[in-house]
């Protein structure tokens, strides 16, 4: 009797970087899925606007010390769009915890694709919803005046550090999504970490105006530095000192996060 030699088909073969194919093809499926729910964008749509009218019009004129809210713009909307876009990466720890519950991700480990794949494809899905944000609020702040003052380049580079910082930032959700039980406890850990990030820190006021011990906080806050970077790339000023800081951070969200993150999924998996 012959025996008939088994030969996997091409298709199935380990191929270099297959996994990030697969990551982008899953990430695909994430931003239709965004598209047949239009709603699921409320969060990095309506509500930066919302803080932005209302920071602008009922606080503008206090705060900017006796002016008006069009000298208060410049200074609101990159702490805004930076407040924005760090409140929108809850979203992917949110989700990713709610396609566990439903068994979505059973449902991907029985396909022939790399394992982190899922993982990969859920962090890159959400980076629509990242850029969606920061085009809605820098839209409605051209409507409202805001100019880039230290040029178009300079400005659009500093969105995407935001950006950049925001894919950064989500891994620290993305782990918590995977090691809590339920959307709400992760919404619950979240808005008790990223509350003291937002308020406490230079998006509204100026830093030499908070009292001391808060000073204090603001200091070591990291989105104090990514807001001090995204004014001086948009309305002038140093940019050189908080850049790196906020670059240290980034690369140290993604060292510690991104690793854990991964350890936590395949546990799960």
């Amino acid at each position: 009797m012959s025996t008939a030699t088994l030969e996997v088909p091409a298709t199935r073969r380990s191929r270099p970087f297959a996994w990030a194919e697969q990551s982008l093809t899953l990430a695909w499926r994430n931003i239709v899925r965004i598209r047949q729910n239009p709603e699921a964008l409320a969060d990095v749509t309506i509500q930066p606007i919302i803080f932005l009218l209302l920071f602008l019009f009922v606080f503008g004129g206090a705060i900017a010390g006796g002016g008006t809210w069009h000298d208060y713009l410049p200074y609101l909307l990159p702490g805004v769009l930076v407040q924005s876009v760090v409140f929108s990466t809850l979203g992917t720890g949110v989700a990713l915890n709610e396609d566990f519950a439903k068994g979505v991700f059973d449902r991907f480990r029985s396909l022939p694709i790399a394992r982190v794949a899922p993982l990969i494809g859920a962090v890159l899905g959400d980076a629509v919803r990242y850029l969606t944000s920061i085009v809605i609020l820098m839209t409605a702040g051209f409507l409202l005046g805001f100019r880039f003052e230290n040029g178009v380049g300079n400005g659009l580079l500093a969105c995407l550090v935001v950006l950049l910082f925001a894919l950064s930032l989500c891994w620290v959700w993305v782990w918590l999504g995977l090691k809590l039980k339920t959307a709400q406890g992760v919404q619950g850990i979240a808005f008790l970490v990223m509350f003291p990030l937002t308020f406490g820190s230079n998006i509204f006021v100026q830093t030499t105006t908070l009292p001391g011990f808060l000073q204090s906080w603001t200091k070591v806050n990291p989105v104090t530095y990514l807001v001090d970077t995204m004014r001086g790339l948009m309305i002038g000023g140093d940019v050189q000192k908080p850049l790196l800081i906020t670059l240290a951070w980034m690369v140290g969200l993604v060292a510690v996060f991104a690793p854990l993150a991964i350890r936590a999924y395949r546990r799960r998996t």
